[in-house]
């Protein structure tokens, strides 16, 4: 899940870019509405943790201009301005949650996959499929009941494939999901990934859809 996080403070960032990235997320970070702008409008992300007080103006014009342009991406506000009237503009302007600072990082991080989850239409948070559960909040994976132990690569890759799993999705589509922007990425770190997914969950339960990309194995198969 690539998310776009914009904060102003360095340590703050740094902290919310590690943090975030250990949860799971591939974190893109930016410090200023001018470079928001320009993240958002390159680049399709499934959340947005944005803080309202910028140095060159307030996170609610990023919000805004998202909502006028009719992109509803997942905004999560992060924010020292918590009192109610800040709330209520906030959640009026279009944002799915607001989160006070200090705050803590693991409610953060489950408060933007319940609003990414919730912006999908889905009601539970773990994914299923041909007997492998995936569960966000936990990092945990099981085959047909058994634990199975992923890399955060691994378990990110297998994310995106469980959240579309009758979609064909292209090794550069993996790489901008599971990647932030800052990370170097190997030519064959996808297939890497792949093989490796392949070992643990059984050879037939992701496709090679040649020329193409890779899927999840039919419903059923």
């Amino acid at each position: 899940m690539r998310l776009l996080v914009v904060e102003d403070d360095p340590l703050l960032l740094d902290g919310l870019t590690v943090g975030l990235g250990l949860a799971g997320f591939a974190v893109d970070a930016v410090a200023t509405c001018e470079d928001a702008f320009a993240a958002l409008s390159a680049q399709a992300y499934e959340g947005v943790v944005l803080d309202l007080m910028l140095p060159d103006g307030s996170g609610l014009d990023v919000l805004s201009d998202l909502r006028r342009r009719g992109d509803a991406t997942p905004v999560v506000l992060l924010t020292a301005r918590d009192q109610v009237p800040d709330r209520i503009a906030g959640l009026d302007a279009g944002a799915d949650d607001y989160v006070g600072k200090p705050f803590d990082l693991d409610e953060l991080s489950a408060r933007v996959r319940a609003a990414v989850r919730r912006g999908k239409g889905r009601s539970s948070a773990t994914l299923a499929w041909g007997g492998v559960t995936l569960d966000p909040a936990n990092q945990s994976v099981t085959r047909d009941g058994d634990p199975v132990i992923l890399t955060r690569r691994e378990f990110a890759l297998l994310a995106a494939l469980m959240e579309r799993p009758e979609s064909i999705l292209s090794k550069p589509a993996l790489e901008e999901t599971i990647y932030g922007w800052q990370e170097e990425v190997e030519s064959n770190a996808v297939e890497v990934h792949i093989h490796k997914l392949r070992s643990k969950l059984g050879s037939d339960f992701i496709k090679t859809v040649r020329g193409v990309g890779y899927r999840l194995r039919e419903a059923g198969a």
